[in-house]
Formats: C-alpha cells, sequence, structure tokens
C-alpha cells in the first residue's frame, strides 16, 4: 500500500502468519481514509478465548475500528478520542459477546493513527506492541500490560529475564476482561522522512531485539521486511510459535 501526502508518502504493508497454533486469532488491517489522502489507521488484535472466541474478538476490533475510522474527520476531531473510543468500543463490544457465548473471548489492541501533518498517534491495552523507528534507531515502544513487566518495573526481574519468565503470557489489561483496559496512549508530533511505524503482537517481537526490529524494517520495503520478520520468526520458534502478525508504515519521499 502506497498513499500520498503532502510532502511525503506512506508505504505500508501488513503481514499475519498461524505460526505452530491450530487457529489463526490475530487480526491486523491498515485502514486508508476514505476521504482524506494521506491518513491511515493501522490496528492489530490478538484474540485469546478458545478457537473461535479469541478469533470473533479480534474480528470485532478490526470491525469498530473501520466504523470510527470511517467517520472521523482528520482536522477537526480529535484523533487521541479516535483512539480511546476504539479501546472503550471494542472492549464492551467483547463483553457483549461474551454474555451470549460458552467462551470468554477477549483480545489485545494497538494501534496508530497517521495524519497528513505526519503527526502519529499511538495506543495500545495488552501486550502486542507499537515501536517507531528514526531510520534504524528505536525513538519509542509501548510498555506490555503483563505481569513480567510490571516485574520489571518492581525491580524483581530484568528486562532479558522477561522472555523466559514462566508467567510471561499472563496479562494484566486487555480488551474484554473483567475490569476496564487501561488507556495507554502516545503521540509523536512528526515523523520525519525515514520513519518507521511498527505494530505486531508477542507472537512476533518475543524473537527479536528492538536493534534487530529497527534493522530489518529500515534497510527494506515494508513488504520485504514484513516477509522476512514473519520468516525469522518462524525460524526461531523451532516449531513452538504462537500467532504472529504485524504493520508497517514508512514515511519515505514523493520521489
Amino acid at each position: 500500500m502506497t498513499l500520498k501526502a503532502p510532502g511525503h508518502r506512506l508505504s505500508a504493508a501488513t503481514g499475519i502468519d498461524r505460526g505452530d497454533r491450530l487457529y489463526q486469532q490475530d487480526q491486523v488491517e491498515i485502514f486508508s481514509h476514505p476521504r482524506v489522502s494521506g491518513c491511515l489507521l493501522a490496528v492489530l488484535a490478538d484474540g485469546m478465548g478458545g478457537k473461535s472466541g479469541g478469533r470473533k474478538a479480534a474480528d470485532q476490533v478490526l470491525l469498530i475500528a473501520k466504523q470510527l475510522f470511517e467517520r472521523f474527520v482528520p482536522g477537526k476531531d480529535n484523533a487521541a478520542d479516535l483512539l480511546r473510543k476504539l479501546v472503550e468500543e471494542s472492549h464492551l463490544l467483547i463483553k457483549l459477546t461474551a454474555i451470549t457465548s460458552e467462551q470468554e473471548p477477549h483480545s489485545t489492541i494497538a494501534a496508530s493513527l497517521l495524519l497528513p501533518s505526519r503527526e502519529c498517534h499511538i495506543i495500545h491495552a495488552g501486550d502486542s506492541r507499537v515501536y517507531v523507528f528514526r531510520g534504524a534507531q528505536m525513538l519509542s515502544r509501548t510498555f506490555d500490560h503483563s505481569l513480567v513487566q510490571r516485574l520489571i518495573e518492581q525491580g524483581e526481574i530484568r528486562e532479558e529475564e522477561a522472555n523466559d519468565h514462566p508467567h510471561g503470557h499472563l496479562l494484566i489489561g486487555c480488551l474484554g476482561a473483567d475490569e476496564d483496559p487501561p488507556i495507554t496512549l502516545a503521540r509523536h508530533d512528526q515523523l520525519e522522512v525515514g520513519d518507521s511505524v511498527l505494530l505486531c503482537s508477542d507472537g512476533l517481537w518475543h524473537y527479536f531485539t528492538p536493534r534487530e526490529l529497527g534493522t530489518i524494517t529500515h534497510a527494506l520495503r515494508p513488504r520485504d521486511a514484513s516477509k522476512m520478520l514473519i520468516s525469522k520468526a518462524r525460524q526461531r520458534a523451532r516449531g513452538g510459535g504462537d500467532n504472529l502478525s504485524l504493520a508497517l508504515v514508512r514515511v519515505d519521499t514523493l520521489a
């Protein structure tokens, strides 16, 4: 996908793989604004809750995202409010679905809204991440709403121990849980040409350092970078890989 905007263009791609699981419960999509060039919304959801429950929850996140984004008016409506509504309405819909379902659907969410001005807004809940790179260097990343992240913040474990922690899969915030999801927003006032935004589920980021992610996203076009990241993650999983998904957007020159 390529979108033109004033003074730059956006190159984007998504990637998804079932990994070594029986069912695909990740969902990812990049929506281009129906009326405003250079405005897009990238959304990734990692569903949980049985073979159909998790997929349904992830599908509902993307449905809400599409509906809200189609009504969004860049330059008039507040970007942070759109992302906040995306989390709140997805959470409510998933909880309502659980009432009539024998499963307990839940989902993470990672979303990034890019405006034609190159302003970038980010929200997440759970352990799906959003990275922002300047060239190959990481500018920022989201921090998981998980037990191991809390242990890191409390100084009980080091960050390099988190990937191998026996409770690494336990979340303390997500969509569809009994408690309301965390509303964790971030913003970059203006991305530069060469900057990249990467959304990815834990089935992918688990196998890479930020330096590796930055190097690959900077060196290759988004579609080629997506393919390489999925291929390497599958190799490193050695037959034990989770569902994995990503969305990658890069700011490029018009030439």
